[in-house]
């Protein structure tokens, strides 16, 4: 229940329902709106507030702060899913698809020799039409090549490949923050830069082979990301650089 509140109240935040600087609906206007108890009304406003997206303590009613959604690190590898399960419509806009030779750089991330054919694909991604994400993705060939004979506007590339039986198991993430170029800028309607928030990513199979290298670049005025640490076992969890975050999809 806390989950399904949390996620209708991001979808009004996000479409400007609930503009920046308004007060969000008290516990006792949304428990009855969803004819919740108590618990899971502070268990959703709980997690809007992690997020960054309302603010207010004790005493105060909780304000809309900011419209950015977080996306946690579980679903960078479907950006169709991560959009979808907020309730948002996610879309695409393929601007090309080639076959190319594997340059230096892209063969030592794919363990490729230097020459070997890749297939490298742009594409234009949009939260409820506003483009948010530009997806540089290169794939080894004998995966990539299976896009040439798929539609790859109509929804998720994973989801695809992987009910082709195509084995992306594990992704190691590397964050950090670079300024537009030109064409960020143009496609991403914004100043060129502008700051934007970039996830690179090495997609392999459960044995550790490489399938996928990606370079993915988000307006951070739309997008943040959220890394959670627990403790277990009596210990907390140690903060580590995200050279050494690594994610299963299974």
């Amino acid at each position: 229940m806390h989950e399904r509140i949390a996620s209708d109240l991001r979808r009004h935040i996000a479409n400007g329902e609930l503009a920046v600087g308004s007060l969000v609906p008290s516990e006792s206007q949304l428990g009855e709106q969803w004819g919740a108890s108590r618990g899971p009304v502070r268990q959703a406003l709980a997690a809007l507030r992690a997020e960054g997206l309302i603010g207010g303590g004790r005493g105060k009613p909780p304000t809309v702060r900011s419209r950015a959604v977080a996306q946690p690190f579980e679903t960078f590898l479907s950006f169709s899913s991560w959009a979808e399960g907020l309730g948002r419509i996610p879309g695409q806009r393929t601007l090309e698809i080639a076959r190319r030779p594997a340059g230096a750089e892209v063969a030592d991330a794919l363990e490729l020799e230097e020459g070997e054919p890749v297939v490298q694909l742009l594409r234009l991604r949009l939260l409820d039409g506003t483009p948010t994400m530009i997806e540089r993705t290169t794939f080894v060939w004998e995966v990539g090549r299976m896009l040439f004979d798929h539609e790859c506007d109509s929804g998720s590339i994973f989801a695809f490949l992987s009910g082709r039986g195509v084995d992306l198991s594990v992704a190691r993430h590397v964050i950090d923050a670079v300024a537009a170029d030109a064409a960020d800028a143009a496609l991403l309607g914004i100043a060129q830069g502008a700051p934007l928030l970039r996830e690179q990513r090495i997609t392999a199979t459960a044995s550790g082979r490489p399938m996928e290298r990606s370079d993915d670049r988000y307006r951070p005025d739309l997008v943040t990301f959220i890394i959670e640490n627990s403790q277990q076992a009596g210990r907390p969890a140690l903060a580590r650089s995200p050279l050494d975050i690594q994610e299963s999809t299974s």
